[in-house]
């Protein structure tokens, strides 16, 4: 008989509970793909105490992480708790004690990867990490391995499916931001303190994960631009789609010499191209190769077994000898590696401008020729015949063609500086591809 794979798993919440149904319900196609049995042999948690939605074989639960990284039996670790600490501590603790991990911690690889690469391959062990990024997308392995004859020039992605479940619900159904907020936490969609969802933070840490990948280059992820959907409203999206357009929450990373460009923030997308048609909980990347051309991957970017599946798929990978084999390279490009930022003069684009100005004569030449003074050209208006209120204006709509991002900023600051705007005027980025 084949001797058993002996795995152990920190943290039973609902990836974790996830990972051992999987484990426990599919184990004989499991271990087909294995070449052997794969067991659950110790789990370490916060409360041992706590009733759980699945039995673990066995049952032998503890609160000590030693109960797992000083155990010999055991050769490959599932680290499914999230934050920084304690996991950091314990993922380093596993390794200096000669265990391979798989994590769905996209935190702490986008805050401490580099620390933690380095270390698995001194300990000459591995991490997997395909459930830190897009879920049930297997999007590590396609860039990482499908990929790895190509040399990447972009990747765009719908990577946080609260964000997109919200701004689904609020154009399909007319709801407000809160509202659709609210609806999200009632489905289990959001937390109930969603702020890293909504304000980008979660989509900025993945994008920094797929920029090393991609790119072999460790971007902060803290110093790549985000804005959040938190400041958009159901009038922005309706005058989007008057336009032919869809507003998504976009991570977005493009190569132009030995520059990249990152950014995440609400941007216009084409309705009828894959990402606009991206709705509900659903994640989505598009990749651009320079042999392949372009591919878009779509599926689940959350949920319990959606993740509960790239995470035994890396137990599987890693029990097979695969993860070994490809963490070697992950990341560590030797040429053609990007090494600087491309700021906002670098950037061309077109954008989207909402400014609320006074109802009187004269106002839209005004806000024209300050684009004009900026090399702005506009392609298009919109001024509704509505009528306006002193405090709040009337809405003017303008469609730019492609500017540098840097003299649009520059020239909304002007604009909003004027006697006849009301509030902090709208500035999305426009994805026509």
């Amino acid at each position: 008989m084949i001797e058993p794979i002996r795995i152990g798993i920190v943290g039973l919440g609902t990836v974790g509970s996830g990972v051992v149904r999987l484990l426990v319900e599919s184990a004989n196609h499991i271990s087909r793909h294995a070449g052997r049995p794969i067991v659950v042999q110790k789990v370490v948690v916060q409360d041992v105490n706590k009733v759980r939605s699945v039995q673990v074989p066995g049952g032998s639960l503890s609160t000590d992480i030693r109960h797992i990284s000083l155990d010999p039996s055991i050769s490959v670790v599932a680290l499914l708790m999230g934050g920084l600490e304690p996991a950091r501590s314990m993922m380093v603790e596993l390794l200096k004690n000669g265990k391979d991990v798989v994590t769905a911690n996209k935190a702490l690889l986008a805050e401490h990867g580099p620390e933690l690469f380095a270390l698995a391959r001194r300990q000459e062990r591995s991490i997997a990490f395909e459930a830190a990024v897009a879920g049930g997308i297997p999007i590590v392995a396609a860039i990482g391995e499908c990929l790895a004859a190509n040399r990447i020039e972009s990747i765009r992605g719908i990577l946080n499916g609260t964000s997109n479940f919200i701004l689904t619900r609020m154009e399909e159904d007319g709801s407000s931001y809160s509202d659709a907020l609210k609806l999200a936490q009632k489905n289990g969609f959001a937390e109930a303190d969603p702020s890293m969802d909504v304000d980008g933070t979660d989509a900025t840490q993945k994008l920094a994960i797929l920029a090393h990948l991609a790119f072999g280059v460790w971007v902060p992820w803290a110093e790549i631009p985000r804005t959040g959907i938190d400041g958009l409203d159901i009038d922005l999206l309706k005058y989007a789609e008057e336009l032919g357009y869809r507003i998504r929450l976009v991570a977005v990373v493009n190569r132009a010499a030995d520059k990249l460009a990152m950014r995440v923030g609400p941007a216009l997308v084409k309705i009828g191209t894959p990402l606009a048609e991206t709705r509900g909980a659903y994640n989505a990347v598009s990749i651009v190769g320079d042999a392949v051309g372009r591919m878009f991957f779509h599926g689940l970017g959350a949920g319990q077994m959606p993740t509960a599946s790239a995470v035994v798929a890396d137990i599987i990978d890693t029990v097979v000898g695969r993860t070994a084999i490809t963490f070697r390279t992950t990341g560590l490009l030797s040429v053609d590696t990007p090494t600087t930022h491309m700021n906002e003069t670098d950037t061309i684009e077109r954008h989207f401008l909402r400014i609320n100005v006074s109802d009187k004569p004269g106002v839209l030449a005004r806000i024209t020729g300050i684009l004009g003074n900026h090399g702005i050209s506009i392609a298009s208006v919109i001024q509704h015949d509505v009528s306006g209120s002193p405090d709040t204006g009337v809405p003017l709509v303008i469609m730019t063609h492609q500017c540098a991002s840097i003299a649009v900023r520059q020239a909304i600051s002007i604009i909003d500086q004027t006697d006849v705007v009301r509030g902090r005027s709208v500035c999305l980025s426009v994805l026509d591809e």
